[in-house]
């Protein structure tokens, strides 16, 4: 387990770039990442070339020059923006005698630090096993210094030690393990359906706002904190619309640019739930000067989840530190604050407006010997309010279709929600 009071890991960011992607912005992404680990940046290095250095991915001369500022300002960590091979990592390490992992690797460790649920537990020490197992070949001087920190998180020391067969083993102990889960997750999926529950699934760039906007809406307690992936595990919450109708919300895991995709493989589960879930609210930082990028990263993952179909509400949050002039202009979009609760009323009204099932406002007079039917719409969550009249029990309530002819003999007036 992390240990919080251990000494801060200082660590040197290296990016090579090839032109394939905007360099600076994803550095910037690194440096978020090593501060959701617990580390702290020292220095970044920018290199320009065609393509990384097959031996070592950077050139030789910056290389020596990186290795003298390690040996000068106490530098434990060399973390590249991109994913090395086996060689890279034990020619770098052989070079400087500093522990180096890649993109990847720190995403993995971010990963082991924020799970918490049984399957998400499972989940990150299967995703690091498959990534660690072919780069463990000749790590016998750098396998001992491992002793802990960033990048050595997870499934641990003694277990990265061990041989192939062992780790194949694990692994497919682990695949059983989480399609037991998956399993019962289903048939929690499958009552959800039965009950004619509805989910709505919280997605967005990682650092959105998105466990704030849940608690906001269902005061859930998720974990809300400036870092990435400060959410791993899948939480969800009853939330009950102005209109009376209940929705489940569940909050997923972060995304960010440039995802292994065996990484989306391996938290699928997570995902899923977004992917079944019968509304998609993709939550944006509005603040960001890449919340473009961000969208289309979202949207992207969206698609290759299958969930065109699907009603998306696009949210903009933090939009209290924005002026009128600086606000997103998107149609069909909502801005909101989710710290100070500021739009949430708009959002929950487009939750209404995308509701897979129909509403209508009725007002009813039961007689007192059917009072029993109050009791039904207080449990359907459709009462609005009542008032014991002369005549009888006096009810507005917003009910679904498939519960209309129980209460239309009773109605007074009713119009469309």
């Amino acid at each position: 387990m992390y240990d919080n009071s251990e000494k801060i890991q200082r660590a040197v960011l290296i990016s090579i770039d090839t032109g394939e992607y905007d360099t600076e912005s994803s550095l910037e992404e690194l440096c978020e990442l090593i501060k959701s680990a617990g580390g702290e940046v020292a220095a970044t290095v920018i290199q320009k070339r065609d393509k990384p250095d097959s031996a070592t991915c950077i050139g030789s001369g910056r290389l020596l020059e990186i290795k003298d500022f390690a040996r000068q300002n106490d530098i434990d960590l060399l973390v590249f923006d991109c994913e090395l091979t086996p060689t890279q990592i034990r020619n770098l390490e052989a070079e400087t005698d500093i522990r180096t992992i890649d993109r990847t690797m720190l995403i993995l460790d971010i990963f082991a630090l924020h799970a918490r649920t049984n399957e998400g537990k499972l989940q990150v020490e299967l995703a690091q096993l498959k990534y660690l197992m072919p780069r463990l070949t000749g790590k016998g001087r750098e396998m001992s210094r491992l002793g802990g920190g960033i990048g050595t998180r997870g499934p641990g020391e003694s277990k990265l030690e061990t041989d192939r067969r062992h780790i194949r083993r694990r692994i497919e102990t682990l695949k059983d393990e989480l399609s037991h889960l998956a399993d019962r997750r289903g048939q929690l999926r499958a009552r959800r359906t039965k009950d004619g529950v509805i989910t709505a699934a919280i997605v967005g760039y990682t650092n959105a706002g998105k466990s704030t906007l849940m608690n906001t809406l269902t005061q859930a307690g998720v974990l809300s904190e400036d870092k990435l992936f400060a959410t791993l595990d899948p939480t969800s919450r009853s939330l009950k619309l102005p209109n009376g109708v209940s929705v489940m919300m569940i909050d997923t895991v972060g995304l960010v640019r440039r995802l292994p995709h065996h990484l989306i493989e391996a938290f699928k589960s997570t995902l899923e739930e977004a992917a079944l879930a019968d509304i998609i609210i993709n939550v944006c930082d509005a603040t960001s000067k890449e919340y473009r990028l961000h969208l289309d990263v979202t949207t992207s993952l969206l698609h290759d989840l299958g969930c065109e179909n699907r009603p998306i509400i696009t949210v903009f949050n933090k939009c209290d530190l924005l002026s009128d002039d600086e606000l997103p202009r998107d149609s069909d979009s909502v801005c909101i604050s989710a710290k100070t609760g500021e739009g949430v009323d708009r959002l929950l009204s487009a939750v209404e407006e995308n509701l897979p099932v129909q509403i209508k406002h009725f007002e009813l007079l039961l007689p007192f010997n059917n009072a029993g039917l109050a009791a039904q719409l207080r449990e359907w969550g459709a009462l609005s309010s009542e008032e014991y009249t002369s005549d009888g029990i006096l009810i507005t309530a917003n009910v679904e279709k498939t519960k209309w002819h129980i209460v239309e003999p009773y109605k007074v007036r009713s119009e469309d929600h």
